[in-house]
């Protein structure tokens, strides 16, 4: 099996090393394409304006001047010479869910690998935020290997990838897998003003406390819960449910 890495943390992220021996455990045939430097919250977005660099790191480890998604196209259409049978994107610094997906450079990885046709996973790892960074990798390490090896039999849909969250726990206090949906949270960004050196202002964007649906058999109660989340998301976008009542409301109207 061949598979594709990449992630939003950077090329020197401690999560895509974790990856990297977590695609070990399945292949010896693994191939790194990750951004030169953090593209988190970029989202499904591409370098069209800027030319794309490539460093050639070694054999197969590659870093390139873009976002996840260029480099999951740079690794698929350039630097391999067939098509991976697996990309895995992450494994993030925290978690990505419920609404979050949607900003998620990891999330936009196996976004990409998806519409390229191939089998795609995100990977996230919570940790908790109080008290400096302190990040269970061994969790995600631990449990990782044989479910990817589980998720690989599973047929799906066209469009249709998996987005995989670890909770913040010690492996040996992990409660199982739950296959979960897709949760909600309120918006938690504020806005903080302040001034540079000669008084001009300047803004960052802030994350602050969240409430949501933590209702049980969504990814935030699982993971909350001490399980890891095993999430299927679907790149088509359409609200079935609308569409009769969108034509009922335009059958009589004038379209010109």
């Amino acid at each position: 099996m061949r598979i594709l890495l990449t992630n939003d943390d950077g090329i020197h992220a401690e999560g895509l090393a974790a990856l990297e021996r977590i695609a070990r455990e399945l292949t010896d045939d693994v191939w790194i394409v990750a951004p030169e430097t953090d593209q988190s919250g970029l989202a499904h977005s591409l370098t069209l304006s800027e030319p794309l660099r490539l460093r050639k790191i070694d054999e197969k480890r590659f870093a390139l001047r873009g976002t996840p998604t260029d480099c999951v196209i740079m690794g698929v259409r350039e630097v391999l010479d067939r098509k991976p049978d697996l990309v895995l994107s992450g494994v993030n610094v925290g978690a990505n869910m419920a609404d979050d997906v949607t900003y998620s450079g990891t999330v936009a990885g196996a976004i990409e690998g998806t519409l390229q046709g191939i089998k795609s996973m995100a990977l996230s790892q919570a940790y908790n935020h109080a008290g400096g960074r302190v990040v269970p990798w061994e969790v995600a390490e631990s449990f990782a290997p044989k479910l990817i090896r589980q998720l690989m039999d599973v047929e799906l849909p066209d469009w249709t990838f998996f987005n995989i969250n670890f909770p913040n726990c010690a492996p040996s206090d992990l409660q199982g897998v739950e296959v979960t949906a897709q949760g909600k949270l309120d918006f938690g960004l504020t806005i903080e003003e302040r001034a540079d050196g000669r008084g001009f202002p300047y803004y960052w964007l802030r994350f602050g406390e969240r409430k949501g649906d933590f209702r049980a058999g969504t990814d935030i109660h699982a993971v909350k819960n001490q399980k890891i989340s095993v999430t299927p998301l679907k790149l088509d976008l359409t609200d079935y449910s609308v569409l009769d009542r969108v034509q009922r409301a335009l059958s009589g109207g004038d379209t010109d």
